[in-house]
């Protein structure tokens, strides 16, 4: 049986109530797919990758809200993750 990242951390939660997990803010221009994936309420593997491929093209995020631009999400999926989402400025 194959598990999703999601289904073993899920599984993971129910195993070990107690264990705690800090959420930092997830950098939309250093973030890779799978952090994406794992990170973003209603983002699977092929909007992460649409998301990478969108940077790539386009260049770095500017604000979280550019992440609207690409193909798939919208305004109320990037409401629900907007809270764990920044972009940072180069140091």
């Amino acid at each position: 049986m194959k598990l999703s990242i999601k289904r073993l951390l899920a599984l993971s939660l129910c195993v070990f109530p107690m264990a705690t997990f800090a959420a930092e803010p997830l950098d939309l221009n250093s973030a890779t797919a799978d952090q994406l994936a794992l990170a973003l309420n209603g983002v699977g593997e092929s909007k992460a990758d649409a998301i990478i491929a969108y940077r790539d093209q386009n260049g770095p995020f500017v604000t979280v809200d550019d992440l609207t631009k690409v193909k798939g999400i919208g305004p109320a999926l990037l409401d629900k993750n907007r809270m764990i989402l920044q972009i940072k400025t180069p140091e």
